[in-house]
């Protein structure tokens, strides 16, 4: 997505001392939300997965789109009933503490994604202490899925050896400990299978299509009512092709397909990154332009420590150069001398790259830099306090409530 005119006019007011920023275009998130719960046939529920990105207006943004949120931890679960109360919730993810299993025993959520046995075990357990209390789970399975379905993707949660759910003859023990008495308080809905991320539609219609057969064949042999399938997010973002997009119309149409057949069953689907990516940018300034062994590099107010994305998965972070004309010292104003240039920040390591000898014609010192797709795994995931620069400012831009800025303060100040 370009930068929509109110970002790139609140990008232009801001000082150079007010960067790094980060960019949130509430209306655009709003937007492209509403197509894709459009593009949804019924018995399709939406739900938002929080890790992508769990600032606090982005998701009160799309508390009137989705059916829900996915929550993967006990702070996770907490931020989420203080900002979205009431809203439903779905808690998964590995490694859960008997802390945080007793923390999400209180009301608001409504589905638990069972990992393990030990999970059953401890949340039966608890339960015990209110006999009169139930609970909703799916089961999450690592299934195996056709072979090289899966190896192309970004980043694989499933199908292969993982941390990640339970192999299938796993859950088909669970399901048998669910059917005994003492396991009366856990109401089995369904499987939840989350396998891959970086899946364009139909690759994730393939897998969803086996999820769901695997789990009527489960249901069928095991005498349960299947109510429910989750088929996960890890819809495709395109980094390298930020005008590519998953195409939720063909998704949205072979879902329906694959319901059609099963009258009483519903999907539901856990999208981040696909939701909230195109919300967002990361904008910053060049301090710096240097020419090393023939190439150019331009040293950049941040860094991966507020925009860890890129380094984490090897691309380069698309962006748009935003010229500044004023140059207020008395010496050369530094340029790239070969029209391309490695935009490194401020952290001492080589690996402090948001995109490696890409397009730059014209790049100068002082000229600024709006990083796209930066809605989703970005900040939230990044190591902020190496080097302890300043942390970015926060901008979340909508008409409905022009220009929320709620304070964020520093971790550590600026230098002098």
């Amino acid at each position: 997505m370009n930068p929509t005119p109110a970002v790139l006019d609140r990008v232009a007011a801001l000082p150079a001392d007010a960067l790094p920023a980060y960019l949130y275009d509430l209306d655009a998130l709003r937007r492209h939300a509403a197509a894709v719960r459009a593009a949804l046939p019924e018995r399709v529920e939406l739900y938002y997965a929080a890790k992508a990105n769990s600032e606090a207006p982005v998701l009160a943004a799309l508390r009137d789109t989705v059916d829900g949120y996915e929550v993967s931890s006990g702070g996770e679960l907490a931020h989420l009933r203080a900002t979205v109360p009431g809203a439903p919730l779905a808690f998964g993810g590995p490694g859960r503490t008997a802390a945080e299993t007793a923390l999400a025993l209180r009301p608001g959520v409504h589905r638990w994604h069972l990992e393990s046995e030990q999970e059953l075990y401890r949340l039966a357990e608890l339960l015990a202490a209110t006999p009169e209390a139930e609970v909703d789970v799916l089961l999450r399975v690592n299934l195996p899925v056709a072979s090289g379905a899966l190896d192309s993707v970004a980043l694989a949660m499933g199908g292969r050896p993982t941390p990640f759910g339970l192999d299938p003859e796993r859950a088909e023990a669970c399901v048998r400990l669910l059917a005994e008495p003492r396991f009366r308080q856990l109401r089995l809905r369904g499987v939840h299978a989350h396998l891959a991320s970086g899946l364009d539609a139909p690759e994730h219609l393939a897998v969803a299509g086996q999820v769901v057969t695997w789990a009527v064949d489960l249901a069928r042999r095991h005498r349960f009512e299947l109510a429910e399938v989750n088929v996960g997010g890890g819809m495709a973002v395109d980094y390298a092709d930020p005008a590519a997009r998953f195409d939720w119309p063909a998704f949205g149409a072979g879902l329906a397909q694959l319901l059609a057949p099963h009258p009483g069953l519903r999907l539901r689907i856990e999208p981040g990154r696909a939701l909230t990516a195109y919300c967002g940018w990361y904008a910053t300034e060049v301090l710096d332009v240097k020419h090393s062994h023939g190439e150019d590099f331009a040293v950049l107010r941040g860094g991966t420590h507020h925009l860890r994305t890129p380094a984490t998965r090897g691309h380069d972070q698309p962006f748009a150069l935003l010229p500044v004309a004023a140059w207020p010292h008395p010496w050369p104003r530094p340029f790239a001398r070969t029209g391309r240039a490695t935009l490194a920040g401020q952290l001492c390591t080589p690996k402090d790259v948001l995109a490696r000898d890409a397009p730059a014609p014209g790049l100068r010192a002082a000229d600024r830099v709006l990083f796209q797709l930066a809605g989703a795994y970005a900040w939230n995931i990044s190591h902020h306090d190496f080097l302890m620069h300043p942390r970015p400012g926060f901008h979340y831009l909508s008409g409905l409530n022009p220009w929320v800025d709620p304070p964020v303060p520093p971790a550590h100040p600026p230098a002098g």
